[in-house]
C-alpha cells in the first residue's frame, strides 16, 4: 500500500472509532479559527433619543482622537484644556474646569499632571493673590500648535459621509443643546 493510501486508511480508522457527536481534530480547529460573525443588536427602541446616538458617534470620534493622539500620550480633557489656555490667555483652574464639567479635585489632578509633563504652569495673578492662573510654557505651546493641525483634519475620514454644510449644521446643533445645558446651569 502507498503511504497516501495507508494515511486514508489511518484517517479512517480513527475517525471509525470516534463517537459519532465528536468533531474531528481538524473539523475542530477550523470551527475555533472560525468565529461566528457578530450578531448586530437592535437599538430601534433607542432611534428616538438624541442622547443616545450622540453617545454613539462620541464613541467613533474618541476612537479617532486616539488614534491621532496617542502619540502625544495626550488624553481629551488635557487637549481641550491646552486648546483653551492657548486661545484665552489669562484662564484659571475654576474657569477650566466649569468649561469641561471637571470637579475641582480632578481639574487639580489633571492639572498637576500636566505641570509635571512640562506642558502649563501655574501663575499667581497679579490682581487676585488667592487665583492661580494657567500659562502654557514653550514645551506646552509647541505640543498645542501641533496637535491643534492635526485636530484640524483628524476627523475628515470619520464623517466623510457628512457634507460640509451637514458638518457645520451638526456642530451648530450639538453646541446649541450644550449652550442650554451652560445656562441652565
Amino acid at each position: 500500500m502507498s503511504a497516501a493510501g495507508a494515511a486514508r486508511a489511518s484517517a479512517a480508522r480513527t475517525a471509525a472509532a470516534r463517537p459519532a457527536h465528536a468533531p474531528s481534530a481538524a473539523a475542530s480547529g477550523r470551527k475555533s479559527a472560525r468565529k461566528a460573525p457578530r450578531r448586530a443588536l437592535d437599538d430601534s427602541a433607542l432611534a428616538h433619543l438624541v442622547g443616545y446616538a450622540a453617545s454613539r458617534a462620541a464613541l467613533e470620534m474618541r476612537k479617532v482622537f486616539a488614534q491621532h493622539m496617542e502619540p502625544f500620550d495626550l488624553r481629551i480633557a488635557e487637549f481641550t484644556i491646552l486648546m483653551l489656555v492657548a486661545t484665552n490667555g489669562d484662564v484659571n483652574q475654576k474657569q477650566l474646569g466649569d468649561a469641561l464639567d471637571i470637579s475641582p479635585p480632578n481639574m487639580a489632578v489633571t492639572l498637576d499632571r500636566m505641570v509635571e509633563r512640562g506642558w502649563v504652569e501655574r501663575v499667581r495673578s497679579t490682581h487676585d493673590r488667592r487665583a492661580q492662573h494657567v500659562h502654557l510654557t514653550a514645551k506646552g505651546r509647541t505640543l498645542a500648535e501641533r496637535t491643534r493641525r492635526i485636530s484640524a483634519t483628524m476627523e475628515e475620514p470619520a464623517l466623510a459621509m457628512l457634507s460640509a454644510a451637514e458638518r457645520a449644521l451638526l456642530i451648530e446643533l450639538l453646541r446649541k443643546i450644550a449652550r442650554r445645558g451652560d445656562a441652565a446651569s
